[in-house]
């Protein structure tokens, strides 16, 4: 069977079975929904004739990466321990038949293709990363084995060092607790802009250490609010550009601030030498996203997925999280003047690498070459 859903309709998602297991704090057939919804997949309670199908096993779970590979695919199943875990049943199919059948343990699968997830890796374009996805049982008794796996499909696998592994493990208790408090990621975010918005007015003041800690805390529920919404299926258009709206425009604000702050700290700049550091972090950050989006626009990918060098750069480059190691350290020694210098120091450096990179993928592509992610 290799047939095509109808143009411009997408697959029914149907679950079979019964599970008592609430990972996340939710029901496995309204989180298996929750998620199948999220990959633009319509949950249905029961088949429709003409209409192609994704048919879901209760008793085992999956990262959502699965789904879009099997929708591709029609005429496929995920198998796992002998079991079909998803099927996709085409149009010409009858999905019916086939729910009835797996709800009685008398489908055999014949006829379709298997995919076994122990020799599949996949490139996840989103998370920037190739990864061999899991494929899960999904055991009332014990649901944390499914939500570390679960939460650690949803990192992104090119991102800074902080992120990557300082408070990775506090942030999943963290996203746990959430999802079970029953917090919609969107309220996460709004808390963390809270305490965004008051980093910036308490580096003003020149309360460094305080700022910090207001920083730091944004920063962890800036990593717990995306997770949220991956493991829970409650990602929304208006959430990503929330999150991500904060994100892209707070940083040249707290540097800024940390300036100002500095008078009241007592080690001011001249007026002069603060304006060249901060138009210098600013205009650094402004042109690096450019960079960012002119490679995103002309080879369709992130700058930091082409090769491994660009990957590894992403740990530490000018952004946020690794600014704020500087001054941090800095700040430590009771140097936040020096930080903010090495701040601006480090955002021309960072800059000058990504103008090198994106002109080195131009004259590849200009010699016929392809430019093309070492993830793929």
């Amino acid at each position: 069977m290799t047939s095509d859903p109808p143009v411009g309709l997408r697959p029914l998602f149907l679950t079979v079975g019964a599970n008592e297991a609430r990972a996340f704090g939710m029901d496995a057939a309204d989180r298996a929904r929750a998620l199948a919804a999220q990959a633009g997949l319509e949950p249905a309670d029961s088949a429709e004739p003409g209409r192609s199908a994704i048919i879901a096993d209760l008793a085992y779970t999956w990262d959502p990466v699965w789904l879009g590979v099997i929708e591709r695919r029609p005429g496929a199943r995920l198998v796992a321990d002998g079991a079909t875990v998803l099927v996709h049943v085409p149009s010409d199919g009858n999905a019916g038949t086939v729910v009835d059948a797996m709800r009685n343990g008398r489908w055999s699968g014949e006829g379709y293709e298997a995919l076994d997830p122990e020799q599949a890796e996949i490139s996840n374009h989103q998370l920037r990363k190739r990864e061999r996805p899991f494929v899960m049982k999904l055991d009332p008794a014990d649901p944390e084995p499914v939500e570390r796996a679960a939460y650690d499909a949803s990192y992104k696998g090119v991102t800074d060092a902080l992120t990557l592994y300082l408070w990775r493990r506090s942030a999943f208790y963290l996203t746990r607790w959430a999802a079970r408090a029953g917090l919609s990621p969107n309220i996460v975010t709004a808390v963390g802009a809270a305490l965004c918005v008051a980093a910036f007015f308490l580096f003003y003041q020149g309360w460094y250490w305080t700022g910090v800690a207001a920083s730091f805390g944004f920063m962890v529920l800036d990593t717990v609010d995306g997770k949220l919404a991956r493991c829970t299926g409650q990602s929304s258009k208006w959430g990503n550009v929330f999150d991500h709206g904060i994100d892209l425009i707070h940083p040249p604000f707290w540097w800024w601030a940390w300036s100002e702050g500095l008078a009241a700290y007592g080690r001011p700049f001249e007026r002069v030498f603060e304006l060249l550091i901060v138009g210098a972090i600013v205009l650094g950050y402004v042109a690096q996203r450019v960079i960012e989006g002119i490679f995103m626009r002309r080879f369709g990918m992130h700058i930091h997925v082409w090769k491994p060098i660009d990957s590894r750069f992403r740990l530490i480059t000018a952004r946020r999280n690794p600014n704020m190691v500087i001054l941090v350290a800095a700040l430590a020694v009771r140097r936040p003047d020096l930080g903010i210098e090495l701040v601006a120091l480090w955002t021309i450096v960072s800059l000058i690498f990504h103008a090198v990179r994106l002109a080195k993928a131009n004259a590849r592509r200009d010699r016929g070459l392809p430019v093309t992610s070492w993830l793929s």
